[in-house]
């Protein structure tokens, strides 16, 4: 490669969403009655929809813009158990036993897919493998040890290894056995497609804004469109909940960001896949793409909106790339953004204590492939059987103020900087862009976002998020305003791209801070 600017020169999209076709499914046009209705086209809202429908359930999945489009188009795709070191600190914090429970979970639900995988003929690319969490620094030596002895007394099939099948310099990891790594969305576009017949149905471009529930009665889902899908449960699948209910979930989750880069190196790579223990974050698998093989290479992680200038962070994957391997050319290079709970587990099950028939999930913290999955079959049989055996692990109902206090805390007084920082800051009066940049500026309006395109056209949005207020920051990678309160994101025209704001940025009189669904 002659130089870094190569990983500007490629495709700025999900290698996943490139290599698969296009879905079509309709927005709702007509009030609707179903069983479930499942808010969200991720890996959740599909794989839940599938196992519904195969048990006889009328459902229909209602997803704001295409179905696996969002965090799960935009995955690593690793199908693991090992999602960092966890488990020591799993049995810490909630004891052996309810640790069991989350190992069990995600073990058994790397089984679950291959089992759904073989059922159903589906070529997704499926590969066993293991799967290593390594480190190059000795500072990690025991907490390696530790989660080996932790991983062990749960029952995975796990060992401390010196030799690490990568070609730079390693000291030690923790190797999980019978992992594996698939193409997404070949395998979830194959469950849609089993999903809609016999009443259920999938509807793109449909944007949820409201549930309205009283007790002991059936659920109606609103659309922007003021469309009403009538049904005995509701599973919330849309990343960021769409609807609060006094969960208090804005107040619980923070959003994180990372990025990655698919290139093609000249020297074969470890069937295996990798991500490191310490800062910063290096993930690494190999994709089959049918004539070749791509590296994917991630990390760079930091809370959303904190920065303005992210495109550093594909030019630090970049450099890590040139230094450890031989490298040929980048390919691909995509972001994502996560939501993150205090505690580090997901919250899945019962919206609230008191709501029978609304269903979350949430909060998979960059391992959505497995918690996914998990989900799903957990959601599921609280509305087949009324309880799961992984319940309690997940319970969204389990937050303890007290016993995430340092984190909770941090982040919110984060938030509370954010719905007040910059708005009495001093701004530039005149607006000086070049082609490409962005600048907060002051205008007789009040505190504005102003973006000049490739063409010299000036584009000015209100930056105020339409969520619940908080100041936007300009994001120059992907040439958004980003929340850094709750992550939702906006073109420079002010048009919705993703996160719980569903009002564009140029239409604030509409309402949503007031009437918001999140904050009933």
């Amino acid at each position: 490669m002659s130089n870094l600017s190569d990983v500007f020169s490629s495709r700025h999209e999900a290698y996943w969403i490139l290599s698969t076709k296009e879905t079509g499914f309709p927005p709702l046009k007509d009030d609707l009655r179903v069983d479930v209705a499942i808010i969200g086209g991720g890996i959740v809202g599909i794989t839940a929809a599938y196992l519904l429908k195969k048990k006889g359930y009328k459902v229909a999945v209602l997803e704001s813009d295409k179905i696996l489009h969002g965090t799960t188009g935009h995955t690593t795709a690793k199908l693991t158990s090992q999602h960092g070191l966890i488990y020591h600190k799993l049995i810490s914090k909630f004891g052996e036993e309810k640790a069991k429970e989350y190992a069990d979970a995600n073990e058994s639900s790397i089984q679950f897919v291959s089992d759904i995988i073989k059922e159903n003929g589906i070529e997704c690319n499926y590969e066993v493998c293991p799967s290593y969490v390594y480190t190059s620094s000795k500072e990690y030596i025991k907490k390696i040890e530790e989660e080996v002895e932790a991983a062990s007394k749960l029952g995975i099939n796990s060992a401390y290894v010196e030799k690490i099948p990568l070609p730079f310099d390693t000291i030690c990891a923790v190797r999980f056995d019978n992992q594996a790594k698939f193409h997404p969305l070949k395998y979830l576009l194959a469950l849609s497609s089993k999903i809609t017949e016999e009443g259920s149905d999938i509807f793109e471009h449909t944007t949820v804004v409201d549930i309205k529930h009283e007790h002991n009665s059936k659920s109606e889902v609103i659309t922007r469109d003021g469309k009403k899908v009538t049904s005995d449960f509701v599973i919330i699948a849309s990343h960021y909940p769409c609807y609060d209910g006094l969960g208090m979930y804005f107040a619980r989750m923070y959003i994180e960001k990372s990025y990655l880069i698919g290139l093609k190196i000249k020297d074969k790579f470890s069937e295996a896949i990798f991500i490191n223990a310490e800062s910063p974050t290096r993930s690494l698998r190999t994709a089959n793409t049918g004539e070749d093989e791509i590296l994917l290479v991630g990390g760079e992680n930091h809370i959303t909106a904190s920065e303005k200038d992210t495109n550093i962070h594909y030019e630090s994957l970049a450099n890590f790339s040139k230094e450890n391997f031989n490298l040929d050319k980048i390919l691909y290079r995509w972001s994502t953004q996560d939501c993150m709970t205090v505690d580090g587990v997901p919250y899945v099950g019962k919206l609230t204590s008191k709501t029978e028939d609304i269903f979350v999930a949430t909060g998979f913290g960059k391992w959505g492939m497995t918690n996914g999955t998990a989900a799903a079959r957990i959601l599921t049989d609280h509305i087949i059987k009324g309880e799961s055996p992984w319940q309690e692990v997940y319970n969204p109902s389990r937050f303890d103020v007290l016993a995430a206090s340092g984190k909770f805390i941090a982040h919110n007084l984060d938030v509370a900087n954010n719905y007040i920082g910059g708005k009495i800051a001093s701004v530039p009066k005149d607006i000086k862009l070049k082609s490409g940049e962005a600048e907060v500026i002051k205008t007789d309006e009040g505190k504005m976002g102003a973006y000049k395109d490739e063409n010299g056209k000036l584009h000015l949005v209100n930056i105020t998020c339409t969520h619940l207020g908080c100041e936007l920051v300009w994001n120059d990678a992907e040439k958004t305003w980003d929340c850094p309160c709750h992550g939702s994101r906006f073109t420079f025209d002010g048009e919705n791209v993703e996160g719980p704001a569903f009002i564009p940025l140029n239409h604030q009189g509409e309402g949503q801070n007031e009437k918001d669904a999140n904050i009933k």
